[in-house]
Order: C-alpha cells, then sequence, then structure tokens
C-alpha cells in the first residue's frame, strides 16, 4: 500500500513538472533551431518500410519553429501537411500508400525556425516485402524489483489497433511475460501467468489450455522456450534466477542463473521429457529455440561458475543439437555454432529465420541479461556459410536485444533502449538476401508524440500473421481454471 501512495505521488510529481514543460513550449526531444537538416521525431528519415505499415506520424522537435509545411509525394500523388506535426488519417495514409511497393515515397519538409527558413528532404523506401501484420508485446513500467500494472498487448501494425490479451487487473496483479508465437502463428502461441494460481496458457488451433509445466527432478517451471513447427513439442529452459546490482552504475541490474537446465514438453501426453545429457551440473543451458525445420534445437551453454563473484567470467556460447520430432528427444551430440569464450563476449536469445538462411542472436560483454548493458548488439549467423556478421549498422546507443522474425524472412523486430536508456521500444529492419540490413524504425504511433509522454517498456516485441484471438475475457477464465499437470518422462 505504502509503495502504491509513494508511486502515486511521484507520477503526480512528474506530470505536473510535464504539464508545466508544456505549458512553456518545451518539448525534451526538441534541439535548437538552426540551418541545417529538419529533426523529426520518431526519426523516419531515409527508412525502408513495408506497404502494409501503419501511418508514420511524427513531430518536428526544433524549438523556436514558428510553422511547417511539409509535402508527401509518390509518382503523381501528393499529400500536404501544415503544422509541427504530422498525423496521417488513415484513410488517406492507405490511398496514398496503395500500389507503393517497390518505390520512393520524398519528402520535401520547409520550416520558419528563429525567423529563418530552413528547408529539407528524404526518402521512405517502400518495400515490395510485407510484414506480418500482429504484434505482441508485454508493457512493463521499467522498474528493478517491483513491477505494477502489468499487460501483454497485441497490435495490429497496419493501423492503430490494440487488443489487451492479458493484464493485471484480471489476474489479482500477477505478473505475465514471455509471449511467443510458433511459426509466427496466432494461433499457435504461448504466454506465462505467474504466481499461485498461474501457469502456462497454450493457444494451439485456437484451443486455450492452462499448463502446469513443471514435474519431479525439474529445477523450476519452465521459464524461456519456443514452440515446435508441429505443435505438439515445447522446448524450455528451467532456471534458479537471482537478480542483483552492480555496485557501479554503468549497467546497474543484473540477472543471472545460478542452475539452469533444458526440457522438452510433450503437449499431446502432457509429460515433461528429461533431457539428461543437456542437464548437467557443470554446464548452465538456456534460451533454446527450433531451427525453422524443426529438426535441430539451438541453445545457449556455458560453464558453471561461482557467482556473482566471477559474472564476468561468464561467457554463453551457442550450440545445435539434433531434435526427434517423433519422441521429443534432443541429441546427445552438440556443436557449436558460435564460441563465446574464444570471442570474449556471450549470446542469448537465439532464434532462427522462417527460411532457415539465418540465426540472429545478442551480443554482450557476458552474462545472459542483456538489457542494461549499453554495448549489447544484435549478430547475425549464415547458417549456409557459417559466417558471422555483427549487425553493427543498427547498433544504438543503448541494449538491441529481444528480437523476432517475420513469417517470410524479410522483417525483423527488436527492442532498443536507444535514446532515453529507460524505456524499451519495438523497432523494424528490413533485410535482403545478402543479409543486409536497413536503418531500424520505431513501431508507428497515432499520436506524433507517443513517445515523448510514454512511460511503458515494450517488452519481448514478437511477430505474428495472424491475431491470437485471445482477449481480456479469456484470460481471466484461464486464471481462475485448474491447471492441467505434466508428469516426468526418460
Amino acid at each position: 500500500m505504502m509503495h502504491k501512495i509513494l508511486k502515486n505521488l511521484i507520477l503526480t510529481s512528474f506530470v505536473c513538472m510535464v504539464l508545466t514543460c508544456c505549458s512553456q513550449g518545451y518539448d525534451s526531444t526538441a534541439v535548437d533551431g538552426s540551418c541545417g537538416p529538419a529533426i523529426i521525431y520518431p526519426d523516419y528519415k531515409d527508412v525502408t518500410v513495408p506497404a502494409n505499415v501503419a501511418p508514420l506520424n511524427f513531430h518536428y522537435a526544433v524549438r523556436g519553429a514558428e510553422k511547417a509545411v511539409t509535402v508527401f509525394s509518390i509518382g503523381d500523388r501528393t499529400v500536404k501537411f501544415k503544422g509541427m506535426e504530422v498525423e496521417w488519417p488513415l484513410g488517406k495514409w492507405k490511398t496514398f500508400m496503395d500500389g507503393a511497393a517497390g518505390q520512393n515515397v520524398i519528402v520535401n519538409a520547409e520550416l520558419t525556425v528563429n525567423g529563418k527558413p530552413v528547408t529539407d528532404s528524404w526518402t521512405i523506401h517502400v518495400s515490395p516485402d510485407p510484414i506480418d501484420p500482429y504484434l505482441t508485446y508485454r508493457l512493463i513500467e521499467p522498474a528493478y524489483q517491483m513491477f505494477n500494472e502489468v499487460s501483454i498487448v497485441e497490435r495490429c501494425i497496419e493501423n492503430f489497433d490494440e487488443t489487451v490479451i492479458c493484464d493485471y487487473s484480471k489476474t489479482d496483479n500477477s505478473c505475465m511475460n514471455c509471449h511467443v508465437h510458433g511459426q509466427q502463428r496466432g494461433d499457435l502461441s504461448l504466454y506465462y501467468i505467474r504466481g499461485a494460481h498461474g501457469g502456462a496458457i497454450l493457444n494451439r488451433d485456437g484451443r486455450l489450455r492452462k499448463l502446469n509445466l513443471n514435474a519431479d527432478g525439474m529445477l523450476s517451471g519452465t521459464v524461456y522456450g519456443e514452440i515446435h513447427p508441429s505443435g505438439r513439442f515445447g522446448v524450455f529452459s528451467t532456471n534458479i534466477i537471482v537478480p542483483g546490482f552492480h555496485s557501479v552504475a554503468a549497467n546497474r541490474m543484473e540477472v543471472y542463473d545460478t542452475a539452469s537446465d533444458l526440457t522438452v514438453a510433450d503437449f499431446d501426453n502432457n509429460a515433461m521429457i528429461n533431457v539428461g545429457h543437456v542437464a548437467r551440473a557443470d554446464k548452465l543451458e538456456t534460451f533454446p529455440c527450433f531451427s525453422s525445420d524443426g529438426k535441430s534445437v539451438f541453445y545457449c551453454v556455458a560453464d558453471t561458475l561461482s557467482l556473482p563473484d566471477n559474472i564476468n567470467d561468464l561467457k554463453y556460447s551457442i550450440v545445435r543439437a539434433d531434435f526427434d520430432s517423433g519422441n521429443g528427444h534432443i541429441g546427445s551430440r552438440c556443436d557449436t555454432v558460435w564460441n563465446g569464450p574464444a570471442n570474449n563476449a556471450s549470446a542469448c536469445h537465439p532464434k532462427a529465420s522462417p527460411d532457415g538462411r539465418w540465426l540472429m542472436f545478442t551480443v554482450s560483454d557476458y552474462g545472459t541479461f542483456p538489457l542494461y548493458h549499453t554495448e549489447s548488439t544484435l549478430c547475425l549467423l549464415d547458417l549456409e556459410t557459417g559466417q558471422i556478421s555483427p549487425l553493427d549498422c543498427i547498433k544504438g546507443d543503448k541494449s538491441d536485444t529481444y528480437h523476432s522474425w517475420s513469417s517470410n524472412g524479410r522483417w525483423f523486430v527488436f527492442a532498443s533502449k536507444r535514446g532515453d536508456g529507460q524505456y524499451g521500444k519495438p523497432y523494424f529492419c528490413h533485410i535482403d538476401q545478402e543479409g543486409n540490413v536497413t536503418k531500424p524504425f520505431v513501431l508507428p504511433q497515432k499520436s506524433p508524440r507517443f513517445y515523448v509522454y510514454n512511460l511503458k517498456s515494450f517488452n519481448i516485441p514478437d511477430l505474428g500473421m495472424s491475431s491470437t484471438g485471445m482477449t481480456l475475457k479469456d484470460a481471466r477464465r484461464m486464471f481462475k481454471a485448474e491447471s492441467e499437470r505434466f508428469t516426468r518422462a526418460e
């Protein structure tokens, strides 16, 4: 109760400060006006976008600007906006973008800044490759040890429609996390409700089940994982997780495992399949995922160390093992595809592209919690050639992580704290057959100033081809339901 009162007082003070700043015409994203290029926020200059994306609304973040005229042109179509904010009506945007795939949108801007004219122009390339139209994410305050008002949201990328899938208010203020799609299918997905009445909520072919993915002999219930393309199996880690803080402010919070193993859930037979050879006491295994064809499992592995004393020496590699889709067994032989100690770095969150070409993962100096590691970046492994490419061209000034793929393998989304360092936001990139990646652009919002005033992080963004169809009513019903028990199998 006291925490809630203090939080409300702090929030009230913050809101008053924001309103005071707004009344003075102040914008925290604005820069001093000059005769240089116009500054827009969000930055949609020279980006590549899918034709089915929502309107790219923005505002001019320039102090001293008195007026602005913005003209969008494509072919013989032009649309003009007057004012410091560009906010497209959805219908006008859809009409403007009709047939735009493969073409360039030219944007010309004229501003008056401190009495001087400023002109600028940029290009928006419209890719012929569409993106999956749905994105799920957890909305959460960027707190360290407490959470409040957590929800899982599904957003249509083609417009601004949002559906809350699960919310703290319907689950007795329980925490929830990790919504993932299997094969980017809306009707093959899973998320967790934590706590005494929680469970894994599995959506398989539109049927919802509440599962207790735990069995005798496991370290814990399942934590990180992925669903097999067949829908029958899921591969998961079980982790004993310890949070802590650095004594210096550089990386702030650290989260590490004192023990972790892998397990396989057989959803047809309600069985947790023991994987003895990848559940060794001298190794830490985590973040498993399937290959696009379901014949392999990738996961991260490191030597067990005394933690937190040796946290800087915790370097995870990525290995690959065969997977038998007939019985759910992981093969005993594993091949190293990226060596953490050899690279003096650590990997986490491997994700295979749906076309089978790429494996994307996050690299940081150590550990498996890069959320506050400013050095963390995305890397791309070519599964055909074995070539590793750090994606330095899209690296932000803060952490980049929690990525997922679009079903055609031509887009990916990732969460980045770039800019303010506090709030994670979903950014999208196009990738071609050669692995060339375009400039990231943030998820469009209806309000051009949404990200200026937003107080939630978009956590673990995950792309889907179709809507999950899940609602808050479903969340409440599943929260009250009894969990299906799973038994241990060898």
